[in-house]
């Protein structure tokens, strides 16, 4: 392969990318194929709140309760560095080649197909068990207005609104994700707010709390009522893998980027907004929520009796405010079903990917005539019945095992996007290739990635560490927290016994293949022709 400065698309013939891209996309045209139906709005607000969830909004309480408000802050800040670690390793890579799969296709051009194989299979394993943690958030959250009512019931009224919408397509999934995360921004947005008047004093019972509860139960919880250092230590380490579940899913615009309109504008822009997700959803709401709950508040056990009330929810009826609280659990539960949606529309598109790879059977690839990949869908939406082990065992606790199994799935995902991208990083850069020349490219790389898989790999592998205390062995705690973690390298190992294959030599690797096609779907957006469209296109 030839290098060139000016940039990758002119470093190889038209024909031999051409042959390439036809051969690999072959059994997609036989069976029809994704088609790119998400819009710039789509997208955008995808990245911002497609998938803020009940991670965000209920599991805080738990995330609270152990580690206090300073060890909660603390937690979401570290996942924050690292998710933003991720995301610009993932957006140099998806803003230069926006394929279908996203990362699961990237893993196998730049490390190898079992490494692809067990990527592709990780990230649906984690989508498919989000979707039913989701529908048991939900129903936890019904559980606030009535608890009389058997949870199949709002376990199923849930599932069908996300089946429903999913089966639209892409293009209706992106406009029902347009409304249902903009609720959530403004949800979030106005949560903050109201936060910040409690705390100062302007509710009903004008009770000035100020820092009061980082005072009084205090800035750390002692874990386990383990004293001095260890305890607050282990307070706030058992935050991480909780705020991880309300991170995971941010790498979602790679696996839309296959159905988006214009990848190499929009990808770019929305990995650019990821800080303001990170920064003032997550890092300015566990804040607010450190100042206006205390650690000690027994409503924070989401597997209790009690359960149905996110901390928000309990810190606007401490504050006395009536009819508040319904409205914003009534947020909350469309926060839950838009995650949903998003659960079941990723899920479905790995298991594309992972058949796209060959990863998996070629039947995944069957697609209606508007581009739904109808095989995979249902597919995964069938695993959502999982959902239902909530109506014996409590959604509350079911949640929480779902909780660690997509938290440490999403990490092990996020270890392998980093991985990959070292390896892209180190191919590009052999072959002689500008980065310039890239739609996106950040000055912390490589060693954000670095950064990014030492600390998934740190928090994995400590992730259930307390089980080993004394008196504290938990079977099912053990069994979600470790098994995500040991299937991945099982997995591999595995795979790459099947495939005989060799890593792919940084020189060897292929940056041409598909660039022919994404490269006459790009285009200048229309300027704008007045204020308003050019605040909206600054917006979005």
């Amino acid at each position: 392969m030839g290098v060139d400065t000016k940039g990758p698309s002119h470093i190889v013939s038209e024909s031999v990318a051409e042959k390439d891209y036809d051969s690999e996309s072959q059994v997609v045209h036989e069976s029809g194929k994704l088609q790119r139906q998400l819009k710039n709005r789509h997208i955008a607000m995808i990245s911002i709140g497609g998938v803020i969830g009940t991670g965000l909004f209920l599991g805080t309480a738990t995330a609270l309760q152990n580690g206090g408000p300073i060890g909660l802050l603390l937690g979401y800040v570290v996942v924050g560095t690292v998710c933003y670690s991720v995301m610009i390793s993932l957006g140099e890579m998806i803003a230069y080649l926006p394929l279908p799969g996203g990362h699961i296709k990237l893993a196998e051009r730049f490390v190898d197909p079992a490494f692809s194989f067990v990527m592709g299979w990780n990230y649906w394993y984690n989508w498919t068990i989000f979707l039913p943690a989701e529908l048991s958030a939900a129903a936890v959250l019904m559980n606030f207005w009535n608890k009389s009512v058997n949870n199949a019931v709002w376990i199923t009224m849930c599932l069908v609104v996300v089946v429903t919408i999913n089966m639209f397509g892409a293009g209706a999934y992106g406009e029902a994700e347009f409304i249902f995360a903009s609720i959530k921004v403004i949800t979030i947005t106005g949560l903050i707010i109201l936060g910040i008047v409690l705390d100062l004093g302007g509710g009903p019972n004008h009770d000035r709390i100020g820092f009061r509860y980082w005072k009084d139960p205090g800035p750390f919880a002692q874990y386990d009522n383990i004293p001095g250092t260890k305890g607050r230590f282990l307070g706030w380490f058992a935050v991480l893998t909780q705020a991880a579940f309300s991170f995971i899913g941010t790498e979602i615009v790679a696996i839309a980027a296959g159905e988006a309109k214009n990848p190499r504008r929009n990808l770019p822009k929305a990995i650019k907004r990821v800080y303001i997700r990170i920064l003032l959803f997550y890092i300015g709401g566990v804040t607010i929520i450190g100042l206006i709950v205390p650690s000690s508040d027994p409503g924070l056990s989401i597997t209790t009796s009690d359960a149905g009330k996110s901390p928000f929810v309990l810190a606007i009826k401490r504050a006395g405010i009536s009819g508040l609280p319904s409205v914003i659990n009534a947020a909350l539960l469309t926060s839950a079903w838009s995650a949903a949606s998003s659960d079941l529309y990723t899920s479905s598109r790995a298991l594309y990917g992972l058949a796209m790879a060959g990863n998996a059977p070629k039947v995944f690839l069957k697609c209606t005539k508007n581009g739904l990949p109808i095989v995979a869908l249902v597919t995964s939406a069938a695993f959502s019945a999982l959902a239902y082990m909530g109506v014996s065992s409590g959604s509350g606790k079911v949640f929480g095992w779902f909780v660690n199994m997509t938290s440490i799935a999403g990490l092990m995902t996020w270890f392998g996007i980093s991985v990959t991208y070292i390896r892209f990083y180190k191919g590009f850069k052999l072959q002689g290739f500008d980065r310039k020349t890239l739609p996106y490219a950040h000055i912390l790389q490589p060693y954000a990635a670095w950064y990014g898989m030492f600390m998934c790999l740190l928090i994995c592998f400590f992730s259930g560490w307390s089980v080993f205390l004394r008196g504290n062995w938990q079977t099912d705690q053990f069994v979600t927290n470790y098994l995500p973690l040991a299937l991945f390298p099982v997995l591999y190992i595995i795979a790459k016994l099947w495939y005989r294959t060799p890593v792919v030599k940084p020189e060897e690797m292929d940056f041409i293949t598909g660039l022919k096609e994404i490269e006459a779907e790009t285009y200048d957006e229309p300027p704008p022709r007045n204020w308003v469209e050019r605040f909206w296109q600054q917006l979005m």
